[in-house]
């Protein structure tokens, strides 16, 4: 279990507290257990930095300085919720999460720094053993004293996690666990030093300048990965790939398109519908996609859908159509000067050309309609514009005037 978990809460977990947990006391008892954490580990920091001062132990300052950035980190993570949570503005249309990004980032980098610096100072120390100062018994001490707050710490915090089934806090919990094992690593380095091996308390100041260093990178490149807009999993992209696919009206999906904004995604989509079917059941299609996504994938924040008549992404040679009332005159013309005037037409553009379906308000005659036949048969074999035409007429228009 220690593996991963150990800074699996930092990079604000998917959940915030509220959301997780829900009811205001078992809120309460959440934010609870969370500052208690705080105090102990603020408390241990302050010692642990004075006393490595004072009894000369390179890892115990190591360790004060460990204890502090997870400080840092949970504060990060306090205040990346709160600034997060803040509506989208005019200056930042997709909300403020990224914010939390940006934080975390100069939180790694300074992590990185704070770890090779304690890296740096532990090995020149190391070359010149002769003139460090001897480890001082208050240290082992106070390291000892770190050890069973952090082990009862994580106990306390794992009892309440397992309580309110909350993710955040187990994540937390086993954290602590973590910071705990480096306490032994750190008491086990003093004891030796104590013990004549004066290389051992530095050896442990390494290891902990490694593990801040380590945290620090994690940190870095997970902000840095989202910053340049690196996608979603290949995973995660195939699972709403599937949702769109599955989509009632969905022929195809061609273009799929992801992005991180701290716990959240951005999806965009291009998908394909019968291109006969109107704007408005096209646009039906489109939001119920992007429902079905929003549902079945709580990680998406939003999702943009591009409705196609045609697969866009293969390149097809587009003819230079004309503008619509040119391609109407065009569509008189073809019909010739016998035929009525028509009220509307619709247009299907469809690869290099359009599909008109005209609506006659009168009927033409039964020669009439033969002769406009005839002449489309012949123009449309070499029209640079227009395949087909399909002509629609109100029977009940031509009773009437049967009638009259």
């Amino acid at each position: 279990m220690s593996g991963h978990h150990s800074h699996s809460h930092h990079h604000a977990s998917p959940v915030s507290l509220e959301a997780e947990i829900g009811s205001p006391e078992r809120l309460a008892a959440a934010q609870r257990a969370t500052w208690a954490s705080v105090a102990v580990n603020l408390l241990l920091t302050i010692v642990q930095l004075i006393v490595g001062w004072i009894a000369h132990s390179q890892s115990l300052i190591a360790h004060g300085l460990h204890s502090f950035s997870d400080l840092l980190s949970d504060f990060l993570v306090l205040w990346a919720n709160h600034q997060g949570a803040h509506p989208a503005d005019a200056a930042h249309p997709y909300g403020h999460a990224r914010i939390e990004t940006a934080a975390t980032l100069v939180l790694g980098i300074s992590l990185t720094l704070v770890g090779g610096g304690i890296l740096l100072m532990a090995g020149q120390q190391l070359q010149n053993m002769g003139e460090v100062p001897a480890v001082e018994p208050l240290a082992l001490w106070i390291a000892l004293l770190t050890l069973v707050a952090k082990e009862g710490l994580f106990h306390y915090l794992k009892a309440v996690a397992e309580r309110l089934h909350s993710a955040v806090m187990m994540a937390n919990a086993w954290h602590t666990r973590a910071d705990a094992a480096s306490a032994l690593v750190v008491a086990i380095g003093i004891g030796g030093s104590l013990l004549g091996w004066r290389f051992l308390d530095l050896l442990a100041a390494v290891l902990v300048g490694f593990m801040i260093l380590k945290m620090g990178l994690q940190f870095a490149w997970e902000a840095l990965r989202e910053l340049v807009d690196t996608g979603l999993s290949a995973d995660e992209v195939a699972a709403i790939r599937a949702t769109l696919a599955q989509t009632s009206g969905v022929v195809d999906l061609h273009e799929l398109r992801t992005r991180r904004m701290a716990n959240q995604a951005l999806v965009d989509a291009h998908i394909r519908v019968d291109p006969r079917i109107s704007v408005s059941e096209g646009h039906r299609i489109a939001e119920s996609a992007r429902r079905r996504v929003l549902k079945a994938h709580p990680l998406v924040l939003d999702v943009l859908v591009h409705v196609d008549a045609e697969d866009d992404s293969l390149p097809l040679p587009k003819a230079d159509f004309p503008e619509r009332t040119a391609l109407e005159a065009h569509l008189r013309e073809l019909l010739g000067a016998d035929a009525p005037a028509f009220e509307r037409s619709v247009l299907h553009y469809l690869g290099q050309k359009v599909e008109a379906e005209i609506y006659f308000t009168l009927a033409p005659t039964p020669d009439v309609l033969t002769a406009i036949e005839e002449r489309l048969a012949q123009r449309l074999a070499d029209d640079p514009w227009v395949r087909k035409v399909i002509l629609h007429m109100q029977i009940s228009v031509m009773h009437q005037n049967n009638a009259s």
